[in-house]
């Protein structure tokens, strides 16, 4: 029996997916601190307790993400995409084009719907163009992140608002609300945007069909309906889209492990 741990570490949340072979066993979910290291050993820890398994019984920890190097006792580092498209190859194996919104930028990698990254492009560095400006919205509305999505599907009006960078967002959302339109109207803009943003993307890399959203931004039901209607396709969600790179990760650590063996 063999135990292999992917973790995630990324700039707003780790993620840490422990499996047996190739089955998840558990996984969990943390907010980054300004501590990678210390965060990466607690979200390692939850996992662990999750399945009641030891340290001592894993075979293999792999990591990924943003803080990959701050991981500890961690064998092998693997790039974001490979993760993304061996997680993804998993769980949703028709697919072959993936969205990812994350909390720095927004990505779409082309696979070969077994495991393998053939092409991808990611944003600018920059907060506008990922599912961070999300944050920097709902702090201005109020609002909970995970409140956005339902909200902004009970929008009356349409409303334009630039994503194109987090502070002119934040000013933006700041003048509609003196105009008085209504929070619903803002996030429903705000995704339009956003959506628009990661469409012009996947269109620059070329979609292939079936397609999948996963990361953070993919919890949002509102942005991920306002991507469907800009692309006009129907877009797949795992049932939690925001471990799929730590999932990629344990899955390769095991790959790199029977590979390794004679």
């Amino acid at each position: 029996m063999s135990y292999f741990i992917g973790v995630d570490m990324g700039s707003a949340f780790a993620k840490a997916v422990l499996t047996e072979e190739a089955n998840i066993l558990s996984y969990a979910i943390l907010r980054s601190s300004g501590n990678y290291k210390e965060t990466a050993e607690q979200v390692i820890g939850h996992a662990l307790s999750g399945a009641q398994v030891s340290p001592s019984s894993i075979t293999s920890i792999a990591a990924t993400g943003y803080g990959a190097n701050s991981v500890p006792f961690s064998q092998k580092i693997f790039t974001e995409v490979s993760c993304q498209a061996m997680g993804t190859a998993h769980l949703l194996p028709d697919v072959h084009t993936i969205l990812d919104a994350g909390d720095m930028y927004c990505r779409v990698v082309r696979t070969d719907g077994k495991g393998k990254a053939l092409s991808f492009l990611t944003s600018a560095t920059c907060a506008g163009g990922s599912s961070r400006v999300l944050e920097v919205v709902a702090h201005v509305l109020h609002v909970e992140l995970e409140q956005m999505g339902e909200l902004s599907l009970k929008a009356k009006k349409k409303v334009e608002l630039n994503t194109g960078c987090a502070v002119f967002a934040e000013t933006d959302v700041v003048s509609l609300i003196s105009e008085g339109n209504t929070r619903e109207d803002i996030l429903a803009g705000l995704h339009r945007s956003l959506a628009a943003q990661i469409h012009s993307l996947a269109e620059r890399l070329g979609i292939e069909r079936e397609c999948a959203m996963i990361g953070g931004g993919a919890k949002n039901i509102g942005l991920v309906r306002s991507l469907e209607e800009s692309m006009g396709i129907p877009l797949t969600v795992p049932d939690e889209p925001q471990i799929v790179s730590a999932y990629g990760a344990a899955l390769l650590a095991k790959q790199a492990g029977n590979k390794s063996q004679p």
